[in-house]
């Protein structure tokens, strides 16, 4: 059979219309699968994870399949446990495809520590904000007799004096000993018939 007559045959015809069938099917079943591994148009909505420990987390991100990865720790917030979430990315009640990553930080396990201040001979005043400007935070106050009016004596961490460069944990409470301003200068006169007078000295 020559060509012409072969294109022009009911045979042909029938073999293009199953390649095209054929081809059809293939093309529906590549567009399902792509569907299926892509996940087009399946969203979850994101878990809350605040206070979440990081093995609790991992667990129910799984199941919902999604990546959790860990970017940071951050200071200590007293108000969590350590090493729990304190901030997430994207939040809570976002809508993601599955796959998608949890981006997490995490609460330090415990206050930085930082150095005690030079206290000593500073008036109460500059004492506060030098302690809050690190941390730390001004205790129980006593007085003492002393000659300057609020001005620190003595520093102390639970009862045991401390030394300026110690190392005490943030938020620690530093008490302080004051003196009272009870104390002042006196000229003490002698007595006028102890001393000699000019005119004893000019006949010595």
């Amino acid at each position: 059979m020559s060509l012409i007559p072969f294109l022009k045959s009911k045979f042909f015809f029938k073999q293009i219309g199953f390649a095209v069938v054929i081809l059809f099917i293939l093309v529906f079943i590549l567009m399902q699968w792509l569907n299926f591994s892509t996940h087009q148009g399946e969203e979850i909505s994101v878990p809350k994870l605040d206070s979440m420990t990081l093995e609790e987390a991992q667990e129910k991100m799984e199941s919902l399949g999604l990546k959790l990865v860990v970017l940071d720790t951050l200071s200590f917030n007293k108000e969590y446990s350590p090493y729990t979430i304190l901030e997430q990315e994207p939040l809570a009640n976002a809508k993601v495809k599955v796959g998608r990553k949890i981006y997490i930080k995490l609460n330090a396990d415990g206050y930085a520590t930082v150095q005690v201040p030079d206290l000593v001979e500073k008036t109460y005043r500059q004492a506060i904000p030098t302690l809050n400007s690190i941390g730390l935070e001004v205790g129980t106050i006593t007085y003492k007799p002393y000659l300057a009016k609020d001005m620190v004596l003595e520093m102390s961490y639970k009862g045991k004096k401390i030394q300026p460069g110690q190392k005490l944990m943030k938020t620690s409470k530093i008490d302080l000993v004051l003196g009272d301003g009870s104390i002042s200068f006196e000229i003490n006169e002698e007595d006028p018939s102890d001393q000699n007078t000019i005119e004893d000295i000019n006949e010595d």
